[in-house]
C-alpha cells in the first residue's frame, strides 16, 4: 500500500505548489467536498460553543467543546492536528481544559493497524520482522500526526525507537495545502496584521517543511547535523541514527530514557529540576538561531525529554531533541542581522532596530520608517528599561501586535517557523513555570555571547553596545557583566584574558585609542568608574592567574609596542596595583 503510494506521488517527494495545483485542477469536486468537510466540522463546533452561550452552559460543557475541537482537528488530519499541536504549548492563550486536549494531540493519536505498519517495515527494508529486530512492541507506543512509534530491541542488543510513516499522507496533505493557499490567494487580503501579502509563501514554507517532514531519511541527516553542533554539550542529547534499519518511510534511532517535558511530577520524583531544564532548552534554542543557525523548528512538549545528567557530569541534567523532521537553516547576514536587533534593542536605537527590520524582511525597502521609530519606541521603551525580572514578554508581543494593524509589518516566510519555535518555547516554559520569565536566560546568553565574541562581527557588535557617539557607556558595560554573571555557565576569567589578548592585537588599535580617551574624556581620569568595575570583577578574576596572563601577553606584544599603545599605562596603573 506505501509502495504504490510512493509511486503513484513519487514525482511529489519535494514541495512544489504549481504541481499540486495542476493536479488538481481538473478535480474540483475533491477540492469543493475537502472545502465542505473543514466548514461543516468547524461551524458545528462555533454553533454549539453559541448554543451553550445563550443557553448558560458555557461553563458546563467546556469540557465536551474542548474533546469536540480535538476530535475535529483529529479527523481533519495531520495539517490541522500541526495546528493543534502548536496551540497546545500556548497556556497564555488557550485555557487549560482546551488546553489539556489539545496536549493530546502530541503523541496520543489514534494509532494505524500495527500489521499495516509491519508490511511498512518489511517492504522499506526488505526483510522480515523477525530478521530484522529480537523484539519489538505489538502495538504503537505512540502515535504522531505523521507517523507512530514502536519500540524495539536490535539483534546486536541495542534499545532502539521505530518510527513508521502512515500510509496515504501524500494525498490528503496536498489537497489540504491545495485548499489553503487557494483561499490564501481569494480571502487573504481581507485579513489583519497584513498577512496577506505573504500568506500564501508562508503556506508555501509549511508545505515545504510537511514534504521534509514526510521524507523520514531527511530527517536522520538532519539529527546528525543538530547532533554534531552539539556534540561538546553535556546538557544536550540527540539519538544516534541507525542507518541500516531505515529508509524512506521507516526510521530506526536510539531509544531515549526520559521524561516528556511537561511530566513535572515525574521529574521531580527524578530529582531533576523544571526551571533548570527551562534554561537548558531557552538557551540551546538561542544558541540554534545565533550560532549555528540550524534549528528545531518543532518543539513542542512531545518532542522534548528531560534526562538525568551524565555521569560525572556537573549539570542539572540533560534535554533530549527528538524528530527533526521540521529544521531550518538561516544563512550568515541572517543570524548577524538577529544579533544587530538583540544589540540595537539593548541600545534602545529604534531607528536602526526599525531598519534591520527593513533588512529582515518584515518592513519593505521602500518603507517610510520616521512614524514607526517613535511607535517601536512606545513598544520597548518601558519594557527595556524595567529590570530583566520584571520584563513582560507576552506584554510586549501584543502591543507590537498591535503596531501591525496600523503599519504594513508582514511575516517574511521565511521567519515564520523562527517565530513559531520562540512560540513555542516560551509557551512550553510557561506551561513547566507560570511565572518564569524568559528574558532571565536570554538576557544573560546574548551579554556572554557579546563578552565572549571571537569573531571580528561581535567585537564590533561588542563595541557598539558599548560605545555611544565616542563615548564609553560605563553603565552599560557594569550592567552587562551583572547579567552575565547571572548565567552560571559564565566564566569572567577566559572573557577578560580574551579581551586582554585583543586589545593587544593590531585590530584592537582604533579600539586602545578610544579606551585612552574614554578613561580621560570630559578632561579628567575617570578613576571612581574604573575602581567601581574593578572591584565588581575583583573577587572572580583570581588576582595572580589575573597577573600571569597579563604578563605572557605583555610579553607576547612587545613592551616597546605596549607604551606605544598604552602612552597612558603607567598613571592607569597606579588605579589598580596593590588592590
Amino acid at each position: 500500500m506505501q509502495r504504490s503510494n510512493a509511486r503513484e506521488w513519487g514525482q511529489l517527494r519535494r514541495y512544489d505548489a504549481d504541481a499540486i495545483a495542476r493536479m488538481y485542477r481538473f478535480q474540483p469536486w475533491l477540492i469543493v467536498g475537502r472545502a465542505i468537510k473543514i466548514i461543516f466540522l468547524f461551524l458545528s463546533f462555533f454553533l454549539g460553543w453559541q448554543m451553550d452561550a445563550a443557553m448558560g452552559k458555557a461553563e458546563g460543557n467546556q469540557q465536551e467543546r474542548a474533546e469536540q475541537l480535538r476530535t475535529i482537528l483529529t479527523t481533519l488530519g495531520p495539517t490541522y492536528i500541526k495546528v493543534g499541536q502548536a496551540l497546545s504549548t500556548r497556556p497564555d492563550l488557550i485555557r487549560q481544559d482546551f488546553l489539556d486536549e489539545l496536549i493530546r494531540l502530541q503523541d496520543q493519536l489514534p494509532p494505524f493497524p500495527t500489521p499495516i505498519a509491519f508490511n511498512i517495515i518489511e517492504d522499506e527494508l526488505g526483510k522480515s520482522i523477525s530478521q530484522i529486530y529480537r523484539e519489538i512492541t505489538p502495538q504503537p507506543i505512540a502515535a504522531a500526526s505523521l507517523g507512530q512509534v514502536y519500540r524495539a530491541k536490535l539483534h546486536t542488543g541495542e534499545e532502539v525507537a521505530v518510527k513508521v510513516q502512515r500510509p496515504n499522507l501524500y494525498p490528503l496533505i496536498t489537497l489540504d495545502l491545495c485548499l489553503m493557499r487557494w483561499g490564501a490567494k481569494t480571502f487573504g487580503k481581507y485579513l489583519p496584521l497584513n498577512l496577506g501579502h505573504d500568506l500564501s509563501l508562508i503556506i508555501d514554507e509549511f508545505g515545504i517543511k510537511l514534504f521534509e517532514e514526510m521524507d523520514y531519511e531527511n530527517e536522520g541527516r538532519n539529527a546528525e547535523r543538530f547532533a554534531a553542533n552539539f556534540a561538546e554539550d553535556p546538557e544536550i542529547k540527540v539519538p544516534c541514527i541507525y542507518w541500516d534499519y531505515s529508509a524512506h518511510h521507516v526510521l530506526t534511532l536510539e531509544w531515549i530514557n526520559g521524561y516528556k517535558l511537561t511530566d513535572v511530577a515525574a521529574a521531580q520524583v527524578a530529582g531533576l529540576d523544571s526551571d533548570a531544564i527551562i534554561r537548558i532548552c531557552v538557551t540551546s534554542g538561542l544558541r540554534q538561531l545565533l550560532e549555528y543557525g540550524l534549528f528545531h523548528a518543532d518543539p513542542h512538549p512531545g518532542n522534548l525529554f528531560a534526562m538525568q545528567p551524565l555521569p560525572g557530569s556537573n549539570t542539572p541534567g540533560r534535554m533530549a531533541y527528538i524528530d527533526f523532521g521540521m529544521m531550518d537553516q538561516l544563512e550568515e547576514w541572517m543570524k548577524e542581522k538577529l544579533v544587530d536587533s538583540v544589540v540595537h534593542l539593548i541600545n534602545q536605537d529604534y531607528e536602526e532596530l526599525a531598519k534591520d527590520f527593513v533588512v529582515l524582511g518584515f518592513l519593505t525597502p521602500d518603507t517610510d520608517i520616521r512614524p514607526i521609530v517613535p511607535a517601536l519606541e512606545l513598544v520597548f521603551a518601558q519594557a527595556m528599561g524595567a529590570s530583566v525580572g520584571d520584563f513582560n514578554f507576552k506584554a510586549v508581543t501584543d502591543q507590537f501586535s498591535g503596531l501591525m494593524y496600523e503599519y504594513p509589518f508582514r511575516v517574511p516566510a521565511k521567519f515564520a517557523l523562527i517565530i513559531r519555535s520562540l512560540v513555542t518555547q516560551e509557551g512550553l516554559a510557561l506551561t513547566l513555570n507560570p511565572n518564569f520569565k524568559i528574558l532571565e536566560v536570554a538576557y544573560p546568553y546574548v551579554a556572554r555571547r557579546l563578552l565572549t565574541g571571537e569573531s571580528p562581527a561581535f567585537r564590533a557588535r561588542l563595541l557598539e553596545v558599548l560605545f555611544k557617539d565616542g563615548k564609553l557607556q560605563w553603565q552599560r558595560l557594569e550592567n552587562m557583566i551583572t547579567i552575565a554573571r547571572s548565567d552560571s555557565n559564565f566564566d569572567l576569567l577566559p572573557t577578560a584574558q580574551m579581551g586582554l589578548q585583543f586589545l593587544m592585537s593590531e585590530e584592537a588599535e582604533d579600539f586602545r585609542k578610544q579606551i585612552i580617551l574614554a578613561l580621560t574624556e570630559d578632561d579628567r581620569l575617570h578613576t571612581e568608574e574604573v575602581q567601581r568595575l574593578w572591584e565588581m570583577v575583583k573577587p572572580e578574576l583570581q588576582p595572580d592567574r589575573m597577573l600571569t596572563e597579563a604578563w605572557r601577553a605583555l610579553v607576547q606584544f612587545g613592551a616597546e609596542r605596549t607604551i606605544e599603545a598604552f602612552p597612558a599605562l603607567a598613571r592607569l596603573s597606579a588605579l589598580t596595583g596593590g588592590r
